[in-house]
């Protein structure tokens, strides 16, 4: 992994918890949120540098990592799992490529501005379809054991 890839895994953590701040999740979930957006990055980052995947396909296992840790941590801290998983979801959304499609319709590059929004098009179903299936987990596989007294 490069250096460049940590400092990437660095801002989407940080990026994830002013994301959090805009969002307004109290403040002592900001770590649990930018650990999240830190993580979902990494995946994806592992996934795409060598080029192991697709970013549609980076995206659905970075996105099913993002979920997994959302509803871990909203059952571990008794809160509703959007406060983690609208922040920690944020980095994968793909809001550069539906910028360029627009860019690239305006300037009239229609071919460019195809396969950049069938690429985020993509994208999004996978984020959508990630979080569809984790969601279909039930909830005792992230409830935390009982400590009950014998």
């Amino acid at each position: 992994m490069s250096m460049a890839v940590i400092w990437e895994i660095a801002a989407a953590a940080v990026g994830t918890m002013a994301f959090s701040l805009l969002f307004g999740v109290p403040k002592k979930y900001y770590p649990y949120c930018g650990w999240i957006g830190g993580a979902g990055w990494l995946v994806y980052a592992l996934l795409t540098d060598p080029g192991l995947c697709t970013a549609a396909e980076a995206t659905f296992f970075a996105t099913v990592l993002v979920v997994l840790l959302s509803r871990f941590f909203a059952v571990r801290e008794r809160c509703p799992v959007t406060v983690f998983l609208i922040s920690g979801i944020f980095p994968l959304v793909p809001g550069a490529g539906i910028y360029w499609t627009a860019y690239y319709l305006v300037t009239d590059q229609l071919a460019l501005a195809l396969s950049n929004g069938f690429a985020a098009v993509k994208a999004a179903v996978a984020i959508v379809l990630a979080i569809v299936i984790v969601f279909e987990l039930p909830y005792r596989f992230f409830r935390l054991p009982s400590r009950r007294k014998p």
